[in-house]
């Protein structure tokens, strides 16, 4: 496992959702429904709305588990080219995935593992690469802040 140390940002960030849209074949995004509305949430989902596979209200995903009965609207999109456009468009860094100006915790899963797992408010990325071969394209990554952990 492999634990980001600071903030994609700009190159970087393009490059590490580059990486993931290569290695993965699904990610969502989350509405936290106890923090607000965003404004221009519809714009956001109309435009990936071609790749959207599902909304789901669930109190768990990627990096979160919610207590007291809270649950959150979880959209889980296919990694596919127009969604990756409108990803690499809409931000410019990882952790400005947050509320309450974009959905959050933007994380990718490959073969329905969590391949990626982001907490944009506890500015917190999680890698589970497959292969040495996956590590290797995410340490080439020039610039991209990692640190190993034990899993």
């Amino acid at each position: 496992m492999l634990s980001i140390e600071r903030n994609p940002k700009n190159r970087v960030y393009l490059e590490l959702i580059d990486l993931c849209f290569d290695v993965c074949d699904e990610f969502h995004l989350v509405v936290r429904t106890d923090m607000g509305s965003i404004q221009g949430l519809e714009e956001i989902i109309s435009k990936l709305k071609a790749s959207l596979i599902e909304m789901r209200c669930e109190s768990t995903w990627a990096s979160t588990t919610l207590g007291d009965d809270q649950t959150a609207n979880v959209y889980y999109f296919h990694a596919d080219e127009n969604a990756k456009k409108i990803i690499r468009l809409i931000a410019k860094s990882l952790y400005q995935w947050e509320m309450p100006n974009l959905p959050e915790d933007l994380s990718f899963f490959k073969q329905g593992r969590v391949w990626l797992a982001t907490s944009s408010h506890e500015e917190q990325c999680f890698i589970y690469p497959d292969n040495d071969t996956e590590v290797s394209r995410i340490k080439s990554i020039e610039g991209l802040r990692i640190q190993e952990l034990e899993d």
